[in-house]
């Protein structure tokens, strides 16, 4: 992940924290566009859209960051 995917990701993490959940979401579906593979912004995803509420797509998310890491223990 470069530089400005983690920033977006740390940005991203701090927005959940605080419970912004739809500004989360768009960090994580930012990075997700030039990082596809990585289980944990799946993850995260997930877990954005689970806090909105939005739990087919959040399943969706998490069984993604599985299919990427089939023994991801954060994986929720």
């Amino acid at each position: 992940m470069d530089s400005d995917a983690q920033k977006i990701m740390k940005k991203g993490v701090s927005f959940l924290e605080d419970g912004k959940y739809e500004e989360a979401l768009d960090c994580f579906e930012k990075i997700l566009l030039s990082n596809p593979n990585d289980p944990n912004i799946w993850n995260k995803k997930g877990v954005a859209l689970r806090s909105l509420g939005r739990y087919d797509e959040a399943i969706e998310s998490f069984n993604k960051a599985l299919e990427i890491t089939p023994r991801d223990l954060d994986a929720s």
